[in-house]
């Protein structure tokens, strides 16, 4: 047992900070600068993609195991992929409109940017190259979740001091967010250790 949670731990720990869905990928960028706006929107937000990508990552793992050793397996993954977050989506919508009525009146119009995003596909895809075992998939999915926390939080903190008279009118608000971004990427690029071969 507790070699599995060491598993979901570790692998968990790198895709926080070596394979950062948004520092190092890029995937969901655009809705990791919305989520920042507000502090209330970064923790649900949050949440939503971690609990998405966890579940999904579980639940992919089952289709990856059955199409992925097929001659054209990998043809069909995208489409799965798709599928699994419709599902999951579907159900969570359901979920919550049974269940919790009021929450599901305030998380409505936010729900879908939360759920159906770049980060969740990626870590689908980024699962199927780098999972061995349903406990790797489970850890990546959990930690893309965690790491996009890390990366609203830090855009959050951000978002008052980028908004400065000192920048310059061009630069203020998305383009001065994604030049910042683009610094931090570099700065969690240093965490990998790339070397240019010349």
């Amino acid at each position: 047992m507790m070699e599995v949670f060491a598993r979901i731990i570790s692998v968990a720990m790198v895709s926080v900070f070596v394979q950062n869905a948004i520092f190092d990928r890029a995937l969901g960028a655009n809705v990791v600068i919305y989520a920042s706006r507000k502090d209330q929107h970064v923790i649900g937000f949050t949440l939503g993609i971690t609990a998405m990508t966890t579940i999904a990552s579980a639940v992919s793992y089952l289709f990856d195991s059955i199409l992925l050793p097929l001659p054209l397996g990998w043809l069909f993954m995208p489409l799965v992929y798709v599928a699994v977050i419709s599902v999951l989506y579907m159900l969570a919508l359901l979920f919550f409109w049974r269940l919790f009525p009021k929450m599901f009146a305030k998380i409505r119009k936010y729900v879908h940017l939360a759920i159906i995003n770049c980060t969740v596909i990626g870590a689908l895809f980024l699962n199927s190259g780098y999972g061995s075992d349903i406990w790797s998939y489970i850890g990546y999915g959990f930690g893309t979740g965690i790491g996009f926390f890390l990366a609203c939080f830090l855009l959050n903190i951000a978002h008052e001091r980028l908004d400065s008279e000192k920048i310059p009118r061009v630069f203020r608000g998305y383009p001065i967010m994604l030049i910042y971004i683009g610094v931090i990427s570099l700065a969690f690029s240093a965490l990998v250790g790339y070397t240019a071969e010349f």
